[in-house]
């Protein structure tokens, strides 16, 4: 592998804030479909030279495209180091098949893909090990709290607030763990990434219904999982 690609994609470990972000699916204004009209075309051009062996221009795209990977097989996967090995593959995959890249998509969506296959494959092996993580882990090594986005500045001065909340925290994130893998990145990729249902249907090589129908399962499952242990704790 040659070694400008290969500083782009072995990185120093990259970081990203912590807590979970999830996207406004409100409609994009004119200037946001222009200005995203505009990046694609710029990804394109950037592809074409990297496809004539500009590695400079692959380069710009693993910047372009670089936390956005990491956040989603840090979401996906629940675990630092695990996302920092798909974050690596991803790229690493995504430069050997530049070649094939055929502008019938975006390079967001196509390297999307690339990031979902591998984490559904390190899910699958997960549970066939049965070694899914009962919590989930930041970029620092602690716990993330799925709650987060939503905290109350004022919970640390309350510990039994806060406690509470990390509870909660913990009990989604088991309740994920015990979707499959793929109602899981269905539901990931909806909710934390706010991809539409048929961009997530592109990226698992399946129709937009059926990644609705995916979805649903999911979300009736977490509901059903999370009502369980509210009765639990009652």
């Amino acid at each position: 592998m040659p070694s400008a690609i290969e500083s782009s994609t072995a990185m120093p470990k990259a970081t990203v804030q912590t807590g979970v972000r999830v996207r406004n699916n409100s409609r994009l204004t004119p200037a946001q479909l222009e200005a995203r009209a505009q990046q694609r075309e710029e990804d394109d051009d950037l592809i074409r030279e990297a496809q004539n062996g500009d590695r400079a221009a692959f380069d710009a795209l693993v910047r372009r495209y670089d936390q956005a990977v990491l956040r989603l097989a840090l979401h996906m996967l629940g675990n630092e180091q695990d996302a920092q090995d798909i974050h690596q593959e991803a790229f690493l995959k995504a430069y050997r098949h530049l070649g094939n890249f055929r502008f019938e998509c975006s390079f967001y969506t196509w390297v999307y893909r690339i990031v979902t296959n591998l984490c559904l494959d390190q899910l699958r092996r997960r549970k066939s090990r049965r070694e899914d993580p009962a919590t989930i882990v930041d970029a620092q090594g602690d716990e993330m709290d799925l709650l987060s986005n939503v905290s109350d500045t004022r919970a640390m001065a309350n510990p039994a607030r806060e406690l509470d909340r990390k509870q909660m925290g913990q009990r989604i994130a088991e309740a994920l763990d015990k979707l499959t893998p793929r109602e899981r990145t269905v539901f990931e990729l909806k909710h934390y990434q706010g991809l539409k249902l048929r961009t997530i249907g592109e990226m698992l090589s399946t129709t937009e219904e059926t990644a609705k129908n995916t979805l649903f399962r999911a979300t009736r499952k977490l509901r059903a999982s999370l009502a369980e242990l509210r009765e639990v704790k009652t």
